[in-house]
C-alpha cells in the first residue's frame, strides 16, 4: 500500500508538473513576434493578407508596406500544405475585420507535409479548426498532446516562436544570390510538382469562404530562376482557374536575370521587389 501511494504522488507531481510547464510554454508561444502568435493573440490586422508556401514568403512585407501604404500579415511558411493554410486563414478571417484583398501563391497546393501539421499542435489550444485537421490527418500526435501537454511544443513551429520572441518575422526572405554557375544549370533541373485535387479543393474553400466576408482574392504564380522547368504547373493552374473561377496571374518567367533569385524556386530580396513591382502594375497589389 505504502508504494501505491508513494507511485500516485509522483503521478500527481508528474502530471502537476506538466500542465504547469505546458501552461507556461503556451504563454511564451502566444507572446513572441512570431506570425502565428501574433494570429492568436490578437495582434495580426491587416488590409493585405498573403498566402503561400515557401514561395509566398517572397510576398515580402515590408515593401509592400511601403509602397503601398497598407498594412499586411502573411500566413506563409516553408512547405505549408493548402489544407493547413485553409484552417490558418479561416481563424484569421474570423477573428479579424476583414481584409481588402487576399494574395494566394497556388503553388501551396503541391503537397501535404504531414511532420509540419504536428508542429501546429503548439497552437491546437486556440483553434479548433487545427484541433480537428490534427484529429484527421495526426491522431497519435494529437492524442500525445492532451496525455502530456509539453509534447505539443517539441516541435519547429514552437522553436520559431523562440526564435522571434522579441523580433519581427517580416523580413523574412532569401537574401543572397544563386551561385552563376548553379544558375546555368538551370535548364538541367526540375521540380516535380503534383496536382493534388483534395487541396485545389481547400484552396476553392478558401477563396469561397474569404469572398463570403467581402474579400478580393487574387492567384498567383511567383517567379521561377529562368530554365528551371516545372512539371504540371499548367495543369494546376488550370485546376485552381476552373475550382475558382479566378484568373491566375502567372509571373512564373517575370524574372529573366538569375542574379534576382537565390535558388532555383526563390527570388531574392532584389527579385521580390521587381516582382511585387509588377504585381502592382497589374492591380494585384494596390
Amino acid at each position: 500500500m505504502k508504494h501505491l501511494l508513494w507511485f500516485l504522488l509522483l503521478a500527481l507531481v508528474v502530471l502537476a508538473g506538466d500542465r504547469l510547464g505546458g501552461a507556461a510554454l503556451q504563454k511564451v508561444a502566444l507572446n513572441s513576434q512570431f506570425r502565428y502568435a501574433r494570429l492568436y493573440a490578437g495582434k495580426a490586422n491587416a488590409e493585405i493578407l498573403l498566402l503561400g508556401n515557401s514561395r509566398g514568403l517572397v510576398l515580402y512585407e515590408p515593401w509592400i508596406e511601403k509602397n503601398t501604404g497598407k498594412s499586411t500579415f502573411n500566413l506563409s511558411y516553408n512547405g505549408l500544405p493548402m489544407e493547413l493554410a485553409q484552417a490558418l486563414a479561416g481563424d484569421y478571417l474570423d477573428r479579424y475585420p476583414a481584409p481588402e484583398r487576399l494574395i494566394i501563391d497556388i503553388t501551396i497546393c503541391d503537397r501535404h507535409n504531414d511532420p509540419l501539421l504536428s508542429g501546429f499542435s503548439t497552437y491546437v489550444s486556440a483553434s479548433p479548426r487545427l484541433d480537428a485537421l490534427l484529429e484527421e490527418r495526426q491522431p497519435a500526435g494529437r492524442l500525445a498532446g492532451d496525455v502530456t501537454h509539453l509534447y505539443r511544443f517539441n516541435n519547429e513551429i514552437f522553436q520559431r516562436a523562440l526564435f522571434h520572441a522579441r523580433k519581427s518575422d517580416k523580413d523574412w526572405l532569401l537574401d543572397r544570390q544563386i551561385e552563376p554557375e548553379l544558375a546555368r544549370k538551370a535548364t538541367e533541373n526540375s521540380y516535380p510538382l503534383e496536382v493534388h485535387p483534395e487541396l485545389v479543393e481547400s484552396l476553392k474553400e478558401t477563396v469561397a469562404y474569404a469572398r463570403g466576408k467581402g474579400v478580393t482574392v487574387y492567384c498567383v504564380i511567383g517567379p521561377y530562376c529562368p530554365g528551371f522547368r516545372v512539371t504540371q504547373l499548367d495543369d494546376l493552374k488550370q485546376a485552381v482557374e476552373q475550382a475558382t473561377g479566378l484568373p491566375v496571374y502567372d509571373y512564373r518567367n517575370a524574372l529573366q536575370d538569375p542574379a534576382l533569385f537565390g535558388d532555383f524556386m526563390h527570388p531574392n530580396k532584389a527579385g521580390a521587389e521587381k516582382y511585387l513591382t509588377r504585381m502592382q502594375q497589374d492591380g494585384v497589389l494596390p
